[in-house]
C-alpha cells in the first residue's frame, strides 16, 4: 500500500461491484447453512433454560492466574479506545495514517485528544499497553460515550448452549470462553454430558466493540485497541459466564444489581432533517423522467430501467412496503407484483442533481432473471415527498409496459 494505511482496502469476490460481492457472500453462507441443515444427524433434546444479568464492566474485580501458579485480583477499566482503533482494518481503513500495532501514540493526536478528555494516571495504567486515543468511559457529555453496564446471557436448548455476548470476540477469545463454560457444565454431577455444543452469539442485546485475548491485547492491533475495558476484559467475561453456568447447574437465580440507563429521551441526531422536496414546473412526484422505450422487448439477463422524479427516501422508509416493484400483467388485465426491492434482480437508486438541490430522482433497474416468466411487465416506484409547509405526501409512478420473452 506504498506505506499508507488509507490505501489498504479489502476486495470482495465481486470486486469492483459491491452489490455483487454482497450477493456472492450471502449466497455462499446460505448454501453452507442449507448443507449443514440437510446433513444434520443429531436431534436436540432436553430442557430449555436461561440465565441473564447486567454487569458494570468498567470496574469488575477479576481473579486471574499468575505465572507462579497462584491467583491475583485485577480490575477492568472504564472504557477507552486506543490509537490503533483509528487505523481501522482492510474492511475500512482509517484516515491520517494511524497504524495498527501502535503502543506509543502520537504527540499531535494526544494533544487533540486532550482537548476532549485527558485520561488520568490510573486510567492510563489500567489500559496499558494501550495508548488511549479516546477516553470514552470518562466522557459523559451530552451522555456516556461508551456503555459501562452490559447484559450477559446464557441460553440452553437441550444439549445446545448459546453464550450471548454484547460484542465481537476474536476467534481465540471465543474459543477460550466456550471451553471455560463447557468445562463448568460437564464437571462433577452436572446433568450435562460430554455431548454438549457451546456456541457464541455475538453482538447480542448491546454492543461494546471487540474482545481479544490478553496476548492479542498486548499487540494492540485494531481489535486490541477496540477492546474497551482493558487487558482483562476477556477474563471478566469468562469469570461471569462461569457464574451463569454454575447457577444453571444448581438451578439458582442470578441477581441483577444493575440496569442500563434509559437514553430514549436523550438521543441526538446529527443528520439534518429533510427541508422540502420539489419538482420542476408542470412535473409531479412520480412522473417519469426517463422511461422504458416504447414497444420494447427484453431477453432474460438484460436490464430494464426507468427514472422517476422522486423525493428523499428518509421522508418514509416504507418498512412495511417497498420503493420499487416489478409488476406483471395477468390474464385478467390486472397488474400483479412479482419482484420488489428485496430481490437481487431489482435495484432502487436515489440521487440528487446537485448536493443542496431540493429535487431528486429514483432510478429502478431490473435485470430480468433467467427464471422470469415471459409476458408483459412494468416498473413502479413508490415514495413520499415533504412540502415546505404541511405533512408528508405519498406518491407512486409507473413506467411504460414492456415485454419479456
Amino acid at each position: 500500500c506504498n506505506g499508507k494505511n488509507e490505501l489498504c482496502y479489502g476486495r470482495g469476490p465481486g470486486y469492483p461491484d459491491e452489490f455483487e460481492s454482497t450477493r456472492v457472500i450471502g449466497n455462499r453462507q446460505f448454501l453452507k447453512a442449507r448443507d449443514l441443515f440437510d446433513s444434520a444427524s443429531e436431534e436436540i433434546q432436553g430442557k430449555i433454560d436461561y440465565r441473564h444479568t447486567y454487569l458494570d464492566f468498567s470496574k469488575l474485580e477479576v481473579k486471574v492466574s499468575t505465572s507462579a501458579g497462584g491467583q491475583q485480583t485485577v480490575k477492568t477499566c472504564p472504557a477507552a479506545m486506543g490509537f490503533a482503533f483509528a487505523a481501522g482494518t482492510t474492511d475500512g481503513p482509517g484516515a491520517f495514517d494511524f497504524r495498527q500495532g501502535d503502543v506509543k501514540g502520537n504527540p499531535f493526536w494526544k494533544l487533540v485528544r486532550n482537548l476532549l478528555k485527558t485520561p488520568g494516571k490510573d486510567q492510563v495504567e489500567c489500559h496499558s499497553p494501550k495508548p488511549i486515543l479516546l477516553d470514552t468511559g470518562e466522557m459523559k457529555e451530552p451522555y456516556d460515550w461508551a456503555p459501562a453496564i452490559l447484559p450477559v446471557q446464557m441460553i440452553r436448548i437441550g444439549q445446545l448452549v448459546i453464550l450471548c455476548v454484547p460484542g465481537e470476540f476474536t476467534t481465540m477469545a471465543g474459543r477460550r470462553l466456550r471451553d471455560a463454560v463447557k468445562t463448568v457444565l460437564t464437571s462433577g454431577n452436572s446433568e450435562f454430558d460430554k455431548n454438549i455444543h457451546v456456541v457464541l452469539a455475538g453482538l447480542t442485546n448491546s454492543y461494546s466493540q471487540y474482545i481479544t485475548t490478553f496476548e492479542e491485547y498486548q499487540i494492540q492491533r485494531y481489535e486490541g485497541a477496540s477492546t474497551l475495558y482493558g487487558p482483562h476484559t476477556l477474563s471478566a467475561y469468562i469469570q461471569e459466564f462461569q457464574k451463569l453456568a454454575m447457577a444453571m447447574i444448581a438451578n439458582k437465580e442470578v441477581p441483577t444489581n444493575f440496569q442500563p440507563p434509559d437514553m430514549l429521551d436523550k438521543q441526538i441526531g446529527l443528520l439534518p432533517g429533510v427541508v422540502f422536496d420539489s419538482t420542476p414546473l408542470g412535473v409531479k412526484f412520480g412522473d417519469v423522467n426517463s422511461d422504458v422505450p416504447g414497444n420494447s422487448t427484453f431477453n432474460k439477463g438484460s436490464t430494464v430501467n426507468a427514472t422517476f422524479y422522486s423525493a428523499c427516501p428518509r421522508n418514509d422508509l416504507l418498512t412495511d412496503g417497498t420503493f420499487a416493484l416489478v409488476e406483471k400483467l395477468d390474464g385478467n388485465n390486472n397488474w400483479v407484483p412479482v419482484y420488489d426491492d428485496d430481490d437481487w434482480s431489482l435495484r432502487f437508486k436515489w440521487s440528487r442533481p446537485a448536493r443542496l438541490s431540493s429535487r431528486s430522482f429514483a432510478t429502478l433497474e431490473w435485470t430480468v432473471p433467467e427464471d422470469a416468466a415471459a409476458g408483459v411487465y412494468r416498473l413502479r416506484h413508490f415514495g413520499a415527498s415533504k412540502p415546505m409547509f404541511g405533512s408528508v405526501r405519498h406518491f407512486t409512478g409507473t413506467s411504460r409496459a414492456f415485454a419479456v420473452r
